[in-house]
């Protein structure tokens, strides 16, 4: 078993003052990862993960109850990229990425919940994920990185 640390820096400074500050967080426990890179075909969704309860439920699932780490980042540095993040309750949410950004997820397991309105319930994440799929935004590929840690 190995430990997963994650650091988070922000850095900027204003007016001679640094207001940024950097977050350490430290998995422990990890036994599998899984990185790729890939690109994402403009005009195409492409899936780049698929989750399910078992790492051997189907044809290159990853056990979503081991997962304690996702990261999606676009490589590209001029087009940005959607990311839709898929439940198992056939619900999604997306996230843009600019170039060079990425999204981050600590669990695969009762990670979203879909509501229907713009007030958050903030009720318990019930919803499973089965997904994640991209888009490149424009008529340009984009080169995606992919890494996730699991127990």
């Amino acid at each position: 078993m190995a430990d997963l640390t994650t650091t988070i820096t922000e850095s900027v400074v204003i007016n001679g003052s640094d207001r940024g500050s950097t977050n350490t967080l430290t998995t422990t426990g990890i036994n599998n990862t899984l990185e790729r890179t890939l690109t994402a075909a403009h005009s195409n969704i492409t899936t780049i993960a698929e989750f399910a309860t078992s790492n051997h439920g189907s044809e290159s699932a990853i056990d979503l109850n081991d997962v304690r780490y996702i990261r999606v980042t676009n490589l590209d540095d001029t087009t940005e990229l959607i990311v839709g993040i898929i439940t198992t309750s056939s619900t999604n949410y997306q996230v843009r990425l600019t170039p060079g950004a990425s999204h981050i997820l600590f669990h695969g397991e009762d990670v979203a919940v879909a509501e229907a309105d713009g007030d958050p319930a903030m009720a318990s994440m019930t919803n499973d994920m089965s997904a994640i799929e991209v888009q490149p935004v424009s008529s340009s590929n984009v080169q995606v990185e992919l890494f996730i840690a699991s127990v």
